[in-house]
């Protein structure tokens, strides 16, 4: 998410500019066996040789980057497929060792144009709603389709295509709609009347945004770390201190409030996440009362076994009884057990276990999990009459 807004931040200063440099946008687009980085992986590059974002481990950056001043003169978008698991691997010399196989796809982008994927990027984590662009990444035989081109489905449900085919854009419309119900991207292959067609359905997630209820020394560290993987993070201090805005500036936003108007300020939807660690009590129950029946994906609270006890108990005697899947998105007390016991190890345990809850994994020893790290994007195979 951090490399996302980077290239975002990025190309409207280049727009801004508007000193006439071309700019570049390079996306993993498909890939087999084991690879660094997974499809949605993008890297900006300029034509006064700027580069921002990665693909790979670093092996492939500077290949992709020579596309673009070679292999794109009629401006066009290309596909290259790096293949590691090949021999040629030792001739290429590019030192790679994680035996797959990777498409990328390279397009010059135009701020101008509609399906700009990086303009639909900006609209998702702006409006913190997903989306969805459909890229057009492989074409055979006699269809009037083209690389590069694409679908895009914006948080506001409205529609954007350069496709001209309407029975590809018909049933890419029903899969996209699928895409964004499921939360999964795919690849599809269309086989068509006069050819083929392969095309990469990509969710578009906004980033979490983390309330950190409490504005103590010891959630320093969690705002840097959450904000290090490109979170949008705000800081509520029921305490209402006048230090709090200068000690938590590198916060997207600091609420200096009162637990009597919390019920006022706060608003969260699915990607809403919560820590509450305020170290007082009443705080602490009044946040856990207004959050647990909310859609938050997300709930964990700093304190010992006994305390967190207590807090449920008391929930309990004003008839706020946990649902089991209440319960299954409570995480207290917060964090991994990693044997933490400093402000910083304390901060890497609870962003650690936010990260697998999103994830949707149990979070332990890599050596010890029998399936891929990575899990792949489904391939669907779809005859189009």
């Amino acid at each position: 998410m951090k490399e996302l807004n980077s290239i975002l931040a990025a190309f409207a200063e280049i727009q801004r500019q508007n000193n006439g440099e071309q700019v570049f946008l390079a996306t993993v687009v498909h890939v087999q066996g084991s690879t660094y980085r997974q499809p949605g992986a993008r890297m900006l590059m300029t034509t006064a040789d700027n580069m921002l974002g990665t693909i790979s481990g670093g092996c492939l950056e500077n290949d992709v980057f020579e596309h673009t001043r070679v292999s794109m003169t009629d401006g066009k978008p290309i596909v290259v497929t790096y293949d590691t698991t090949a021999d040629e691997d030792i001739i290429w010399g590019f030192g790679l060792g994680c035996n797959g196989v990777v498409k990328v796809l390279i397009e010059k982008l135009d701020a101008n144009d509609p399906c700009n994927p990086l303009a639909l990027i900006y609209q998702c984590f702006h409006s913190q709603e997903p989306g969805i662009i459909a890229t057009v990444v492989a074409v055979k035989g006699e269809v009037n389709i083209q690389m590069g081109e694409r679908l895009i489905l914006r948080p506001d449900n409205s529609i954007n295509t350069s496709i001209q085919e309407s029975y590809l854009t018909e049933i890419l419309l029903k899969d996209v709609q699928a895409a964004r119900q499921n939360q999964h991207s795919s690849f599809h292959k269309y086989q068509l009347a006069l050819g083929n067609v392969d095309v990469f359905i990509e969710l578009i997630q906004p980033p979490p945004h983390l309330l950190i209820f409490g504005a103590g020394r010891d959630a320093i560290p969690v705002v840097k770390f959450a904000q290090d993987l490109g979170w949008q993070v705000t800081i509520m201090d029921c305490r209402a201190a006048e230090v709090t805005p200068e000690r938590f500036a590198i916060a997207d936003e600091v609420i200096l409030t009162r637990r009597e108007i919390l019920h006022k300020q706060i608003r969260v939807n699915s990607y809403t996440i919560a820590v509450v660690m305020t170290h007082n009590y009443l705080d602490d129950l009044e946040i856990l009362k207004l959050l647990i029946p909310t859609s938050i994906s997300y709930l964990g609270c700093l304190g010992s076994k006994q305390r967190i006890a207590k807090l449920l108990q008391d929930l309990r005697t004003e008839s706020i009884e946990l649902t089991p899947a209440q319960m299954q998105k409570l995480h207290a007390p917060v964090g991994l057990d990693i044997g933490a016991d400093t402000p910083e190890a304390i901060a890497l345990s609870i962003i650690a276990e936010i990260q697998a809850v999103l994830a949707q994994r149990s979070s332990g020893f890599l050596k010890n999990r029998m399936q891929p790290i990575y899990q792949p994007n489904p391939v669907k195979e779809i005859s189009v009459s």
